[in-house]
């Protein structure tokens, strides 16, 4: 019984020997990387100072440094801006419904008659934007910057009809 027994043991020994060897020795499958969402769409995307009126749909634009970019008139539905420094970009007429800008910088942009209806700006900050026609309709922004932007709105979006006042729910 012990010579079955040993003979038992040494087979094991050798099975896990083999397996271990196996494993180290052997390459490994292959893997890939999920591609950061801040260079996901970099190759499409020619980033350039004056993107006025282009079709941006979609587009990804994250930790990006935007200041005083013209994307005046650009399709933006659904593009991501987050944590983007948009200082003095202008954005007027622009179509940025359902966008999301999280932790972005507006200070001094012109979204003048831009479209911002359902678009999620949270974190977002808009010191001296100028936002006259702006529809900020279904918008999710800060109550602050809500309360800081209702004491400039003016005017009435040009496309949609609806007061830049009652779209903040002023």
């Amino acid at each position: 019984m012990s010579f079955f027994l040993s003979c038992l043991k040494r087979i094991r020994y050798f099975a896990l020997s083999g397996l271990l060897a196996l494993i180290l020795f052997v390459p490994s499958l292959e893997l890939s990387a999920k591609t950061p969402p801040e260079i996901r769409n970099q190759d499409e995307l020619q980033i350039s100072q004056d993107m006025h009126g282009q079709d941006l749909n979609g587009f990804e634009f994250v930790k990006l440094d935007l200041r005083g970019f013209d994307l005046g008139e650009t399709d933006l539905r659904a593009a991501i801006f987050n944590n983007s420094q948009l200082q003095g970009i202008d954005l007027r007429g622009s179509d940025l419904e359902d966008a999301v800008a999280f932790a972005c910088d507006f200070e001094g942009a012109d979204l003048r008659d831009a479209n911002f209806t359902q678009a999620l700006l949270m974190e977002s900050t808009f010191e001296n934007a100028m936002i006259d026609g702006a529809d900020f309709t279904d918008a999710v922004i800060s109550r602050i910057q809500q309360k800081q932007l209702c004491s400039i709105a003016e005017g009435t979006n040009s496309t949609s009809g609806v007061s830049t006042s009652y779209s903040l729910g002023c």
